[in-house]
């Protein structure tokens, strides 16, 4: 079974709802959500924020936190996530921000830099990766290791 045929799964048992802010994943972890039949019934929106203006504007990422810590980090996935999370009134907020490549990287945050933000309730965790392969590659990588996160989270693998 797929992670987002096991995500459905669970959220449906739980009666829960769930939203995505996605920036290097381009839209990829909404589509394989919506990919299984049923997701209008837990899957509230899918929200690509690519820009630092639409961080902003669409998810209340605070301009400060984004010129001081960058698009790519803990905080902003942290934020991106509870963000999207209220904007919709989903229970769950999914976020993934990164450097998918090939170009964009530095020596502290290298292509495949990709953080996951996860808002539920007060809790807020983060996860950063280290994916390697080519832009379409970590991609891919960001959108199983989001889906695995979020499941982590909700079947109490993760605190």
């Amino acid at each position: 079974m797929s992670p987002e045929e096991r995500l459905a799964g669970v959220l449906a048992a739980r009666g829960l709802t769930i939203a995505v802010a996605e920036s290097c994943t381009g839209g990829l972890i909404s589509s394989r959500i919506t990919d299984v039949a049923g997701a209008s019934a837990y899957f509230l929106a899918g929200l690509v924020t690519y820009s630092n203006e639409a961080k902003e504007a669409l998810l209340s990422v605070p301009r400060d936190l984004l010129m001081a810590k960058g698009a790519v980090s803990r905080e902003v996935a942290g934020a991106m996530a509870e963000g999207v999370r209220r904007a919709t009134g989903a229970d769950v907020g999914l976020s993934v921000t990164g450097i998918a490549g090939p170009g964009g990287g530095t020596e502290e945050k290298p292509v495949g830099t990709v953080y996951m933000g996860l808002s539920a309730g007060t809790d807020c965790p983060v996860r950063c990766h280290r994916f390697e392969g080519d832009r379409a590659s970590i991609k891919q990588q960001s959108a199983d290791g989001a889906l695995e996160f979020v499941l982590a989270y909700l079947e109490g693998g993760l605190r």
